[in-house]
């Protein structure tokens, strides 16, 4: 058996042939576990040269010190599961990758703005409790008579745009990064945008600090009846200021892909159960957006086992 060891952790792939495909021509002997507490994560990766790691595990300062590798790579975008600058500290290299799922996590977005508009929960418990009919769902309207906010306008929010724009939507958008649109789409104010949207759909990163770009002030600019769609962070909204806003119906829907905590316990969302559309942080997976993820992954991993700098860099340990 290789001394080399790359350690994956907190996945949730059937094997690990791609990775093993791609690492195992540099002798490297792959080491697989949840890694569910500190305790597992340090058992499974304190001696790796690499860790690819999923997103539940997380590297604070004091797991990060007892690390011997030479760096860790997220399977995906986010890295606040991570404590960046203890990793500098330690001299460990952090690597993720940022260009993948984007035409998943764009069609599961719009999936649930449909979702959400046509009050599919709630039409589906209404018949499932023996009822028939659909007073209790109006008003509906069609994509043609409705205006969708995406706010983040970066490769999944245009994406999720053209898509909305497809089905008949007017689409305006918000990005605190931009001035202006080079496709032509509406800039506005967060408030003016949550105002003016019947359907609402998040594409930014989380703030640094976990703060949420939409609490009880925010979500009461939503426009009465309107649908808000979650794909990018559980930290971008305030779940309890979220659950009194939909007493409201301001929104009247809520489609949630991602959660402050996860796995998320959904009886919490119990009183509002018929204006909730929840799935288990599943928007990025296809098998094609699953399979890049891993190749590009894995290759991150290798150029760190053969010493050279990685790709989409988030920590270099050698920059003052």
């Amino acid at each position: 058996m290789s001394d080399r060891i790359v350690a994956v952790v907190g996945t949730r792939y059937p094997d690990l042939s791609i990775e093993q495909a791609i690492l195992a021509p540099l002798g490297v002997t792959l080491r697989s576990a949840p890694a569910t507490t500190s305790q597992d994560l340090l058992a499974a990766a304190e001696h790796a040269e690499v860790v690819l790691a999923g997103s539940g595990p997380r590297f604070d300062r004091p797991v990060l010190a007892a690390l011997r590798g030479r760096g860790i790579v997220r399977y995906g975008i986010g890295t606040d599961s991570i404590d960046l600058d203890a990793a500098r500290e330690h001299g460990i290299w952090v690597a993720r990758v940022s260009d993948y799922g984007t035409e998943a996590v764009a069609t599961h977005a719009v999936a649930l703005a449909l979702a959400g508009s046509r009050r599919l929960t709630a039409a589906n418990a209404h018949v499932q409790r023996g009822g028939w009919g659909f007073a209790d769902l109006r008003p509906l309207h069609l994509p043609s008579a409705c205006t969708a906010g995406v706010v983040g306008y970066g490769r999944i929010g245009r994406h999720a745009a053209g898509q909305l724009r497809g089905l008949g939507f007017t689409v305006i958008a918000h990005d605190p990064y931009l001035t202006e649109a080079d496709d032509g789409t509406p800039l506005v104010g967060l408030s003016e945008l949550l105002g003016r949207s019947d359907v609402v759909t998040l594409h930014l990163p989380g703030h640094p600090d976990g703060r949420p770009l939409l609490g009880r002030e925010e979500l009461a600019h939503c426009r009465p009846g309107s649908v808000l769609v979650n794909t990018a962070r559980g930290t971008l909204i305030d779940r309890a200021a979220l659950i009194e806003a939909l007493g409201q119906g301001r929104p009247a829907v809520a489609a949630l892909d991602v959660f402050d905590h996860e796995p998320v316990d959904g009886t919490v969302f119990a009183d509002v159960a018929d204006q909730v559309v929840l799935t288990p942080h599943m928007a990025w997976y296809s098998e094609e957006s699953e399979h890049d993820l891993r190749v590009k992954a894995s290759q991150e991993a290798a150029r760190l086992l053969r010493g050279e700098r990685p790709t989409d860099v988030v920590v270099d340990p050698t920059e003052d």
